[in-house]
């Protein structure tokens, strides 16, 4: 959850360690720190708050100087925000900083207290420090000794950046579970829990894996494994450059990322598409292997889980093969019938997402295939899975995903109408005119962004709510709940999706004068329904918000306001009707004055439980 950073090299490390933190701190923002080797001596400076309280506290008390170092950006869980539970933390010779949890520090606690060591933190990480330097002493000074008897003893997710005080020159990596890159420059070396934190200085990096060891110098990285012997390992190039995770003249990253929609559909779907038609094969994934697959799991988490509704409802029409949805929190722990013959799809932007990767092994172990959609190569996720398809949304700055989810649906369309058509529930013709339909998508959507003033207009009506209610029956009620996730996200107004159907089974007594319902109405075949329920909660007093087809025009009174999207194929419509949502939501945050980028309490990925 967190984010982690660190250097060797030629340059000033506190200038790349900032600037790298200021690229992860969509990871974690309750506080920053960063230690650096200042004429041989480690130097920490950190505080609360935002990376711009640490600049200007570096401002006042003086910035290190040196060309080594380490940095973190915090997302808090264990010991409360605070000057004194940021990282860097020390022990004795050791300075750290960690991303994930360490479950066991309390009896790693209570032994080190025995042996006399005392703490100045509430955090599971400063536990971790000591420990290093508590076997680092006993190993008379060896840093992998040290690092290698910890790791035996430490258990949870984390990703560790280390420094020692007798390597000026050195700075040690390693993790379990959780992300880290080990980029490699001209005579600088690098660690990063994200490759967008390094972009500006090398696109070359390895990927370390769980149980293996970093070792950072001038000279480059060497990696060894926990029985100190060195591995060879594959270099790895980014495919993207730094402006791609620039804003680019856009006030926020979400902003920028709700225009870069249409493109991130075109590179997802255009090299899965062959002859007019869906071709999976690079992916795995071929007509005979689908006809294995008798019943379908989606597992994801927040956004991801949304855009698996979508895809359970499309694969159920067309391919008529039933499938489950399930958080993957409750999906590990509710020992789910999962075997031979299912396929289980994993969703997940940044493809570290802790209970999903969890869900993934334990649907391998159960016998299942698994199929990973992750937009984030040699992830995890992606590397754990049977099959595996890539999503090209780009990196994804902005906390609250939009266009990670938008070409996950888009993934899960081509999936759909492949297996429709392998399971001959539809024929060639029809798969053709679907799949070109999906291929226009991305024009239906550009000219959607065209009409922001209707969903600015519509925000400023929603800024003095304290709850409110997203409605639709079908794809319109899958897709509710990625609006609903949305708004709350970012501009920490409750709301709550439901399924138009059951209002009147409790719901509509929360309905008061003036109160917002954001009606979502694209599926043809539920329209008199739907507006049915949407006469319902006006009758009480309820403030109207209407997602529609643009030809569709309701009687008078039937909605305060109306957002009319382009005329197109019902199957396709949460691809188009999601677009004013996240306006909505991104114009309703801009209103009431907060940071749409980093919400509070969240982070981007969530690498740890």
């Amino acid at each position: 959850m967190c984010g982690i950073v660190g250097y060797v090299g030629q340059r000033d490390a506190a200038d790349v360690l900032l600037s790298g933190l200021e690229r992860l701190e969509y990871r974690g923002y309750d506080s920053a720190g960063i230690a650096v080797f200042e004429n041989e001596i480690i130097k920490v400076v950190k505080s609360k708050g935002r990376l711009a309280d640490l600049k200007e506290k570096m401002q006042k008390e003086g910035k290190p100087s040196g060309h080594a170092g380490i940095g973190h950006t915090r997302w808090a869980t264990h010991g409360e925000p605070s000057d004194r539970n940021s990282h860097p933390h020390g022990g004795g010779n050791v300075t750290l900083v960690h991303n994930g949890i360490i479950e066991n520090y309390k009896k790693l606690k209570e032994f080190l207290l025995s042996q006399g060591r005392t703490f100045e933190s509430d955090t599971d990480t400063e536990v971790v420090a000591q420990l290093i330097d508590y076997y680092y002493i006993e190993n008379h000074g060896n840093p992998v000794e040290a690092i290698v008897k910890t790791l035996k003893e430490v258990e949870g997710s984390y990703a560790l950046g280390v420094i020692f005080a007798d390597f000026p020159d050195r700075v040690f990596a390693l993790r379990k579970e959780s992300p880290l890159i080990v980029g490699v420059g001209e005579n600088e070396s690098f660690i990063a829990s994200d490759v967008t934190a390094i972009l500006q200085y090398t696109k070359n990096y390895y990927l370390l894996e769980p149980g293996e060891i970093a070792v950072l110098s001038k000279q480059g990285a060497k990696i060894y494994d926990l029985h100190y012997q060195k591995i060879e390992k594959e270099m790895k190039t980014a495919d993207w450059d730094i402006s791609a995770a620039e804003k680019g003249g856009y006030e926020h990253y979400m902003l920028k990322e709700i225009h870069e929609q249409p493109e991130a559909i075109k590179k997802t779907i255009t090299p899965r598409i062959e002859n007019g038609l869906p071709n999976l094969e690079e992916c795995g994934i071929t007509p005979e292997k689908l006809l294995e697959f008798k019943k379908i799991h989606v597992v994801a988490c927040g956004t991801a889980m949304h855009a698996g509704i979508v895809g359970k409802y499309v694969i159920e029409k067309l391919a008529r093969i039933p499938v489950n949805v399930d958080i993957a929190s409750e999906f590990r722990y509710r020992e789910p019938l999962v075997g031979e013959g299912d396929l289980v799809i994993i969703i997940s932007q940044s493809g570290e997402t802790a209970d999903s990767l969890e869900a993934l092994k334990l649907s391998k172990r159960l016998g299942a295939k698994t199929l990973a959609i992750v937009n984030v190569k040699g992830s995890s996720i992606a590397r754990e899975s049977d099959m595996l398809i890539y999503t090209h949304a780009g990196p994804e700055i902005a906390v609250a995903s939009t266009k990670a989810y938008m070409v996950q649906i888009a993934v899960m369309y081509l999936f759909a109408f492949e297996l429709a058509l392998a399971n001959h529930c539809i024929d060639e013709t029809e798969c053709r005119r679907l799949t070109s339909l999906l291929q226009n998508t991305p024009d239906q959507i550009s000219a959607i962004l065209e009409n922001k003033e209707m969903t600015q207009l519509i925000a400023s009506e929603l800024i003095t709510a304290d709850s409110l209610l997203y409605i639709g029956r079908g794809l319109d009620y899958a897709l509710s709940m990625e609006g609903s996730l949305k708004l709350k996200e970012i501009s920490y107004i409750h709301s709550e999706s439901y399924a138009a159907g059951e209002l009147k089974h409790g719901t509509i007594s929360l309905i008061t004068k003036n109160m917002p319902v954001i009606a979502v109405a694209t599926q043809r075949n539920l329209l008199e329904k739907t507006i049915s329920n949407i006469k319902e909660v006006k009758a009480r007093g309820a403030k109207v918000i209407l997602i529609c087809h643009d030809a569709y025009h309701p009687e008078e009174g039937t909605a305060d306001f109306r957002f009319g999207l382009p005329e197109y194929e019902d199957l396709l419509m949460p691809m188009l009707a999601v677009v004013p949502l996240q306006l909505i939501a991104y114009y309703t945050a801009v209103h009431k004055g907060n940071d749409v980028d980093k919400p509070r309490n969240l982070a981007k990925s969530v690498t740890v439980e």
